[in-house]
């Protein structure tokens, strides 16, 4: 048994995702465990289908097993993403691969990359362009930029290897042995309007929300699709509703975004135009996008320094049946959030936020359900 893990979003499960599933399995994997964003996503968005469709989508297409990733992780940036992703598939105690797709497709470049980031956050010029109003990326590239050869710099360049050197630096925290595997990422860019043999997530969930046949790109779903747009009011009228110190301890509002926050949504009547208002060359639009989610969800800082209080699964096989007993976990691992709530005053707390997450992403649906399913949700099991 050679178990892998893959850390994702599936929104939505595409053919570029069954490739490295596939590659995944040609390099010995046995068994794949998916850790997955629940319904709120990296880029500050609503995931566009349940993530229970996305997990029966997943476990048809060759993954085994499927664990939540808990929203305070999938709506943090890079490293906290990558960190609290890495730590679950740490705790499992029997995962030996951690396959992910990069542009560069190299782990031996990828891995030099992400010492010259860790050498990089600790300069002197680092740190002044960030207090002249650089944001993180921006001034992480121009150091790497200004202190390596041209080939190192590039890697930084794409999102998909900017979150496979952030996987690198969360083993490498954490003491790990799992071992990292990556290919080359396979056709359209990340955020790419254009398609070859592969289309981009972004490409394919502006086809599925305007109606358009994308069956070519990604697996068929016969599921309702969730809109950001029909949460705009809510969100607008939560947003309104908070002081500037309550922005502030929202875990993306650090370094003047709260104060920014808090006059544009006073201005903004619709959510594209709060992210207009608050847009500077500090901030990017992922990072907005992902603080006005948590300022909606009442996401605080407090919550991302908090350790995860259990391993949620969504679904799984028979195959993945064997993952679970394989793991030598000592965190609880249930498919029911009101069981896992009951493990532990931590467990209690971080399963009523993704229990209020789950009610407010209902009303992104066109017929939103009622509140309370997270807790009587039932697993995909094949």
């Amino acid at each position: 048994m050679r178990t892998a893990a893959i850390i994702c979003e599936y929104n939505p499960f595409h053919y570029g995702h069954k490739y490295l599933i596939d590659k995944t399995r040609e390099a010995g994997a046995t068994h794949i465990a998916a850790v997955m964003s629940g319904n709120f996503t990296q880029r500050g968005d609503v995931a566009v289908f349940d993530k229970y469709v996305r997990a029966k989508t997943a476990l048809e297409n060759g993954i085994d097993l499927v664990i939540e990733l808990p929203s305070m992780y999938s709506l943090s940036a890079a490293e906290g993403f990558a960190a609290g992703a890495v730590r679950i598939i740490e705790s499992l105690g029997c995962v030996d691969i951690l396959s992910f797709g990069s542009e560069s497709g190299e782990l031996a470049a990828l891995k030099e990359a992400s010492g010259a980031c860790e050498y990089a956050l600790h300069t002197d010029k680092f740190f002044t362009l960030m207090k002249g109003g650089k944001s993180y990326p921006a001034a992480l590239a121009e150091v790497v930029r200004e202190l390596y050869t041209d080939d190192v710099s590039e890697i930084l360049q794409s999102p998909n290897n900017t979150l496979a050197i952030e996987y690198l630096n969360a083993l490498d925290g954490i003491g790990s042995t799992i071992e990292p595997f990556t290919i080359a990422r396979e056709g359209a860019a990340h955020d790419s309007t254009e398609a070859g043999r592969f289309a981009s997530a972004s490409l394919i969930r502006k086809m599925i929300l305007s109606g358009e046949d994308h069956s070519r790109y990604a697996p068929a779903v016969d599921a309702p699709s969730a809109d950001i747009k029909r949460l705009e009011r809510a969100i607008l009228a939560r947003l309104r509703a908070m002081h500037r110190g309550d922005l502030e301890q929202l875990y993306d509002g650090a370094n003047g975004l709260a104060e920014r926050l808090y006059k544009a949504v006073r201005k903004a009547g619709t959510l594209d135009e709060l992210y207009f208002l608050t847009k500077t060359k500090r901030y990017t639009l992922a990072r907005i996008r992902r603080a006005v989610l948590c300022g909606f969800l009442g996401l605080n800082k407090g919550q991302l320094l908090t350790p995860n209080a259990y391993i949620r699964v969504l679904g799984m096989n028979t195959r993945g049946r064997e993952i679970l007993s394989a793991a030598k976990c000592a965190l609880p691992i249930d498919t029911s959030l009101k069981a896992l709530s009951k493990t532990s005053r931590a467990a209690h707390k971080q399963a009523a936020f993704e229990e209020r997450c789950g009610d407010l992403y209902s009303l992104a649906f066109e017929k939103p359900a009622p509140c309370g399913r997270e807790l009587t949700a039932k697993p995909i099991i094949m």
